[in-house]
This record gives C-alpha cells, sequence and structure tokens, in this order.
C-alpha cells in the first residue's frame, strides 16, 4: 500500500530538452500557469481552515461548547498542521506537487462535509485534528514549485504577490462562512466551502506542473544564467541533486542557525496573527456588541489590509538586497500600537475596531511572508519544503499555544472577575507577543539570502 502511494506522488520524469526557440514561450506560460494553480488552490485551502472560528459562536451556542472547548479544537488543528507542515515538508520535496496539493483539497472537503454533518464535541476534535493534518500538505509543495520556478534575486517579488493568497483565501474564508451560516445554519459553513475544495482538488490536477525538467525545459538556474563560477566548475546539474532524508534534515534544516532564528520569530507573529483571526469575531461579539456578519467583516478587513503592504514590502525586500528580517521587524511596531487602540476603544465605536483590525492586517500578514522567504533564502531548493515546513511548524506552535491558552485564560478570568476583564488580559497578552516577535526580528534585520 505504502508502495503504492509513494509511485503515485512520485516527481514527474525528466523529459527531453526542447528547441531553444520553443523554451522562453513555454517557460512564460508555465511559470504563470504554476503560479496562478498554486495561489488560487491555496486560496481554497483557506475555505476550509479559517472557517470554524467565525462560526464558533454560533456553534458553540448551538452545542453547549464554552470558550475553552472551542479553544481545544483549533488548538488540536493548529498543532496538527504545524506538524503536518514540516513532516510533509520533507515528502512534497519528493513529490510531484500537483497530486500532492491536490490530495489535501480533496480531503479536507471530505473532512468538512463530515464536521458539519456531526453534533459530538470528541467527533469534532478528531475531524479538526485530521483537518488540519492533511492542509499541512498544501504549503510545502507551493514552496518547492516557487524555487523551481523562479529564482532568488526575484523570489521576494513573487512570494509576495503570492502570499496575498493568505489576505483573500482568510477574507473570503471568513465572509463565505459568515453569510452562509447567517442564512442557513452553522453546518453550512463547512458544507460550502467544501464544495469549492472539490472543485479545486480536480483544477490542480488539470494546471499545475512539477519541476521546469518534467516540462523539457532547463532549470531556472540555467535560464536565468544564475550560476556562481563555483557551481560551474562543479556542474550546473549541483541545483537538482537530490537530498538524502539525513542531508536534508541534519544538514539543511536542524544544523541552520538562521532557520531556527526565524522560526522563533515565527512563532510570535503566529500568536499575534491567529489571535484575531480565532478570536476576534467572539470577541466583537461579546465585548463590543457586534453580530455575526460583523465577525465575517472583521475578517475581511483584516485579511485584505494586508494585500498592499506584502506586495509592496516583498519588493522592497528583492531591492535592499533581501534584509527581509529588518522590514519585519519594522512592521510589528504599528501591529503592537494598533492592539492598544482595540484595548482602549470603549463599546460603541466599532468602526474605530475596525480601522485597528485593518491595521493588524496591514501590518502583520509582510513579515509572514516575508519570513516564509527568509526559510527559503538560507536552504537549498531542493531542501524548499522542509525549511519553509519546519518555520512553519514554529508558526503553529505559537497558534496552538494562543488558542490553547487564551481559552482557558477566558474562562478563568470571566470566572473570577468579569468577562471584558478576562479580553483585557487576553489582549495584553497579545502586546507582549508581539513585544518578543519584534525583539527577535531586531536580530535578523541584517541576514541576506544564502549565496
Amino acid at each position: 500500500m505504502f508502495g503504492l502511494i509513494k509511485k503515485f506522488f512520485a516527481p514527474a520524469p525528466h523529459i527531453e530538452r526542447l528547441p531553444a526557440d520553443q523554451i522562453p514561450p513555454k517557460y512564460r506560460r508555465c511559470r504563470w500557469q504554476v503560479f496562478e494553480a498554486t495561489f488560487l488552490g491555496y486560496i481554497m485551502v483557506y475555505l476550509c481552515r479559517n472557517n470554524l472560528a467565525v462560526v464558533a459562536g454560533e456553534m458553540g451556542n448551538t452545542l453547549g461548547y464554552d470558550h475553552g472547548m472551542i479553544g481545544n479544537i483549533l488548538a488540536v488543528t493548529a498543532i496538527a498542521y504545524g506538524f503536518a507542515k514540516f513532516l510533509m515538508g520533507s515528502l512534497s520535496d519528493r513529490s510531484n506537487p500537483r497530486k500532492f496539493m491536490a490530495a489535501s483539497l480533496f480531503l479536507t472537503a471530505c473532512i468538512n462535509f463530515a464536521f458539519g454533518s456531526s453534533t459530538h464535541y470528541a467527533v469534532h476534535m478528531l475531524l479538526w485534528t485530521l483537518n488540519g493534518f492533511v492542509q499541512g500538505m498544501a504549503g510545502p509543495p507551493c514552496a518547492r514549485t516557487i524555487c523551481h520556478w523562479f529564482g532568488s534575486h526575484e523570489r521576494g517579488t513573487i512570494s509576495s504577490r503570492w502570499n496575498i493568497n493568505h489576505n483573500i483565501g482568510g477574507g473570503l474564508a471568513g465572509f463565505i462562512a459568515a453569510t452562509a451560516a447567517t442564512h442557513f445554519g452553522w453546518s453550512s459553513a463547512f458544507f460550502v466551502p467544501g464544495i469549492i475544495c472539490l472543485l479545486g482538488s480536480a483544477y490542480l490536477l488539470w494546471r499545475l506542473h512539477d519541476t521546469p525538467q518534467s516540462e523539457g525545459l532547463p532549470s531556472i538556474e540555467e535560464y536565468h544564467n544564475d550560476y556562481t563560477d563555483e557551481e560551474l566548475a562543479l556542474g550546473r546539474e549541483t541545483h537538482e541533486v537530490e537530498l538524502s532524508t539525513r542531508d536534508l534534515f541534519v544538514n539543511y534544516i536542524f544544523k541552520n542557525k538562521f532557520l531556527w532564528l526565524f522560526a522563533a520569530a515565527n512563532f510570535f507573529v503566529y500568536v499575534v496573527r491567529y489571535s484575531m483571526l480565532d478570536w476576534a469575531p467572539l470577541y466583537l461579539s461579546e465585548v463590543k456588541g457586534a453580530n455575526i456578519a460583523d465577525g465575517g467583516w472583521a475578517i475581511l478587513v483584516m485579511e485584505f489590509g494586508g494585500i498592499p503592504s506584502t506586495l509592496f514590502l516583498g519588493w522592497l525586500s528583492d531591492k535592499i538586497g533581501g534584509r527581509r528580517g529588518l522590514l519585519a521587524f519594522l512592521c510589528m511596531i504599528p501591529v503592537m500600537l494598533a492592539f492598544m487602540i482595540i484595548i482602549w476603544n470603549p463599546p460603541g465605536h466599532l468602526t474605530v475596531d475596525m480601522a485597528a483590525l485593518a491595521m493588524i492586517g496591514f501590518f502583520i500578514y509582510p513579515p509572514l511572508a516575508l519570513i516564509g522567504v527568509s526559510a527559503m533564502d538560507q536552504t537549498s531548493k531542493k531542501a524548499a519544503g522542509t525549511a519553509v515546513g519546519f518555520v512553519g511548524l514554529w508558526g503553529y506552535i505559537g497558534r496552538t499555544v494562543q488558542a490553547k491558552g487564551f481559552g482557558g485564560m477566558m474562562d478563568h478570568f470571566s470566572a473570577t472577575h468579569s468577562l471584558a476583564y478576562a479580553w483585557d488580559i487576553v489582549l495584553w497578552t497579545i502586546v507582549g507577543c508581539t513585544f518578543l516577535g519584534m525583539v527577535i526580528l531586531f536580530f535578523t534585520r541584517n541576514i541576506r539570502p544564502k549565496a
């Protein structure tokens, strides 16, 4: 059985090189197709991941789930996603991304159908854990694809464009889930995205490509003539040597001190990012008097707020020699100020809260994109999926900590004091995590892409 699965996901074989006059037009076409396919595919993945937070309040009221129970569900999917992103990253670096990513969309769709059909807490815990795991299959093949089709000198710009799918997908996930739940009940927030992901799985099988060599094209280094003198002396195919498991994990990941630094920063950046994505709708409902539709709009505002900044700062990071850590550090300052605005803004001024959430989205998403690109910068393209998965693992450990920790804090402090007091404690904790993320990113300010 394992052999059949391995054979199914095996990388596409290299084929005979095309004539020289056919290479440029096909390269341009294929580069657009792989960008488009991974971009839209990852948007669809988000629809089946960020839908739970939007309907958590309504689902909890209907099924009798408290804050801690909701936090547990959010926590298990986050940790499952993080570990899967790392482990699946090592598999995706040696697999065909077309099949690997399509399988992720198909499986997450099936799990969402089952989740929306269930009303049992234990079943929901199990299903959302599985959902986190299969969703971890989607990100690493995208990193692998980008590194094989785009050179290091353009990676910041391309990755920043690609990374806005986080914003579009997260924003649409909130909007679609809220709209479906408002009209048809909380379970429809899982059925509708599931249908979209099923269609997306078929789309990826049709549109996505593996490596340039599997299309009869030269490697991206040869196409751009990006080889150094040392690489030319060793041979052009040094970039195409497959890594052993030991090389992949030990030499390219665990011994890479820069990856550990970016992973630590990603832990706190993810705490900040997901604290509002997971809890903003519920916070606005319980403290600021918002309804479920307002919660959906809050997610949309925060997600879409990060699009222009991610595009600009990704491009800028290429222009300043790849010092992506410096830009990520500067972005965390206004994020901390925006959380303070939310804390000090009294109920009845929802527009101010929305503006602060847009400010958070505007400045929190560039660090997420820049840290991911930095992980690719610091390793081989043959280890890109694993490197991004490793850094992502620490991000989702951060998400797990905030989901479980903040849910427990809410239950404890609301029982001993008041609901408003409990939310204040949670928000000030987020401010502290933002500051710690700033401190770590400060030490990455001079790190440039690996030669």
